[in-house]
């Protein structure tokens, strides 16, 4: 997002804390992540994106097809919302939106569930109540494990062909139940910045070994049921897991907006799409302004990565004794001495679509003209 002069002028009226989004960055980096998968299907990560505006404009593209959703409750509002084809990225526990799903063999068509033990399935055998067949998908593991490190997220159990396999025999003994499809994410690979030789070793090796296991993988499931999925990836390893024959699809979602998690990957550059204004409350001494509210700092580990960073005017940081804070986030640089009471200082979030949880209404810049798409937020959605 490079024309803060131009966002600055189109919002001016508008009261801050507010967040923007450029639309023809945002149809730009849309058209790299088609690039980058290299002609295979990009399903959206809804957890990026968390506007049903910017979703379904994105799904309009050549190169996207279906979501990944990251609640149950969350698919079925989406799927009664026009999107036909949901793998949700995660496990549930909801209950009634378990329930809801059973009883509607229109929604159940449309989503698909994750598991990765029979526990899982033994749970929606208790509390999917109706009737409907459920769809599910298996989360196999992909971290790289190495010298007795597991470099990865802990996500699933799930890690070799005969372990899949055998969940895989589980669910397709049970009518209740249909097997569609395997996943892996390789977040070692796909969220980690290019930031030192070691880094880039790791992803070398760990996409090498992940390649070998996902293809065993697939080839003991297939011996137990055809599968319309198998998915993998996320905006930062696109190119490795489309090159993988046996993928049918990658997903993405936070290169759409840009944010300062990827500034340091050596093979893409997402454009900066999306930031959020902050007003000048205070010039509490030279080099240093003040600006109201804006502590959003982003999940994961809580270190300097997660905080948000000042974008316009150039040059200014935050303070380390200070960071971003609920009330007040003082900056430092030389740009500070320019600011004056009321003027705007524009942020970017260290990930994607969790800066929309904060608002209502983000402010849609297109050439000149401006928008208001609601959030997930803005329609009255929590989907936790």
């Amino acid at each position: 997002m490079g024309d803060f002069d131009r966002y600055a002028r189109l919002t001016a009226h508008l009261d801050a804390p507010y967040a923007a989004i450029d639309l023809a960055a945002f149809r730009r980096n849309a058209d790299d992540l088609v690039r980058r998968a290299a002609g295979t299907p990009i399903r959206i990560a809804s957890k990026s994106v968390r506007c049903r505006a910017l979703i379904a404009a994105a799904l309009e593209r050549p190169g996207f097809h279906g979501v990944m959703s990251y609640s149950l409750a969350e698919a079925l509002w989406l799927a009664r919302n026009g999107v036909d084809d949901i793998l949700l990225g995660y496990p549930t526990t909801h209950r009634s939106a378990l329930r809801e799903l059973s009883e509607d063999p229109a929604a159940a068509a449309r989503i698909t569930l994750m598991i990765d033990s029979p526990d899982h399935l033994d749970y929606l055998r208790a509390a999917a109540t109706g009737s409907a067949r459920i769809q599910v998908c298996l989360d196999v593991d992909a971290s790289l494990r190495i010298f007795g490190q597991h470099l990865g997220v802990r996500r699933s159990p799930l890690r070799t062909p005969a372990e899949v396999a055998a969940l895989a025999r589980t669910v397709a003994a049970d009518d209740r139940f249909e097997l569609t499809g395997v996943m892996f994410y390789e977040a070692q690979i796909a969220g980690l910045p290019d930031t030192s030789p070691a880094v880039r070793w790791v992803k070398r090796r760990s996409a090498a070994e992940l390649a070998d296991r996902r293809g065993a993988v697939v080839d003991a499931v297939k011996q137990v049921a055809a599968l319309r999925i198998v998915n993998s990836g996320g905006t930062g390893s696109l190119e490795i897991s489309s090159a993988d024959p046996v993928v049918t699809e990658v997903t993405a979602g936070s290169g759409l907006y840009g944010p300062t998690l990827f500034d340091k990957y050596d093979v893409f550059q997402p454009e900066h799409a999306m930031a959020y204004a902050l007003d000048v409350v205070r010039r509490p001494a030279p080099r240093i302004a003040t600006l109201f509210g804006g502590g959003y700092v982003a999940s994961g580990p809580a270190k300097k990565s997660r905080l948000p960073l000042p974008a316009s005017p150039y040059g200014l940081k935050l303070l380390g004794t200070e960071g971003a804070g609920e009330v007040q986030t003082p900056v430092r640089g030389a740009a500070a001495d320019r600011l004056r009471i009321g003027d705007r200082v524009w942020m970017r979030y260290a990930k994607a679509g969790e800066l929309l949880e904060r608002f209502d209404v983000l402010y849609a810049v297109d050439g000149e003209d401006v928008s208001e798409l609601r959030t997930y937020r803005g329609e009255g959605k929590n989907f936790g």
